[in-house]
């Protein structure tokens, strides 16, 4: 099996965008895995919404997170960035989830600075924990790895609630604790885009999120603004209940599937997808005789 933190290492000192869409759930996750992408990005927002039911507002748990950490990257043949939220506590909590992600196989772990209970990054009324807390976080966070390939990936929340030269400030603070990769959430035109790309050597993630605070976009846009990687978290989510909500509309009014116009992933793929062919195969070779 091949080290995937060391191969994410290495892609991310190549040229090139790193474009790692968003997974919220097992399906999503061994769907995506199928195209070659460099990376996943494991959505908070996505993820609490699948898994519980449940807005993204400081409502999972530790242990609920790294129970989809553990399934996703233990099934995941490509790299895994994992939402760690807040580290789910104090520095003590911080060192615990650091590891239990580390463990469960994820590639890098996103740390942010709000209080708790924090709430989804293009959503209103954030507040954020004093530069000089998070700054021992991080910390916390790059001595309790063991393995450098680990990444540490700091986001600020700031730019929303106080301005963008703070969040800015608070970015360069947190890559000189240690993080490896920076996220300044939630910037609002492309004029701010460009002064973080301006602003940093470290690798800078761009939150590509459909309907939110940020311009959307292109490669091309976000590689000469400087960005190294773009997670775009909700969108396959969005399409994905945009045809559900067309399908149940669709029994709702007609009372079958017949004439559906959504399109539809074929059964026999989708069986494939999720492993029959292995079941099959399992099945002929160890068949049962009477």
């Amino acid at each position: 099996m091949k080290d995937t933190k060391q191969t994410f290492k290495t892609r991310l000192s190549q040229p090139g965008l790193i474009v790692a869409p968003g997974i919220f759930d097992m399906v999503s996750l061994r769907l995506a895995d199928t195209f070659g992408f460099d990376a996943l990005y494991m959505t908070g927002y996505g993820t609490v919404a699948s898994y519980l039911g449940l807005p993204d507002a400081g409502l999972a748990t530790y242990t609920d997170m790294l129970n989809r950490v553990t399934a996703m990257a233990g099934m995941a043949r490509t790299p895994l960035i994992a939402d760690g939220d807040t580290g789910y506590g104090g520095l003590l909590n911080m060192r615990h989830t650091v590891r239990g992600y580390e463990a469960a196989g994820a590639v890098a772990i996103q740390l942010e600075d709000q209080e708790f209970p924090k709430k989804c990054g293009h959503t209103p009324n954030r507040r954020v924990i004093a530069t000089e807390d998070m700054v021992r976080k991080i910390k916390v966070a790059a001595e309790s790895r063991s393995s450098s390939d680990f990444l540490i990936i700091a986001r600020t929340d700031a730019r929303t609630s106080l301005g963008l030269d703070e969040a800015l400030r608070r970015a360069e603070a947190y890559a000189k604790a240690g993080a490896d990769i920076l996220f300044v959430e939630s910037p609002e035109t492309e004029d701010e885009m460009h002064r973080i790309g301006r602003a940093f050597d470290l690798p800078l993630i761009a939150n590509m999120v459909d309907s939110g605070r940020t311009p959307v976009l292109s490669r091309e846009e976000l590689e000469s603004i400087g960005y190294k990687i773009a997670i775009f978290p909700i969108t396959a989510m969005l399409a994905s209940v945009q045809a559900m909500s067309n399908v149940y509309a669709t029994f709702k009014q007609q009372g079958s599937s017949a004439g559906i116009e959504t399109p539809l992933y074929a059964f026999s793929d989708l069986s494939k997808l999720m492993g029959f062919e292995d079941v099959w195969a399992f099945e002929k070779r160890y068949a049962e005789t009477k």
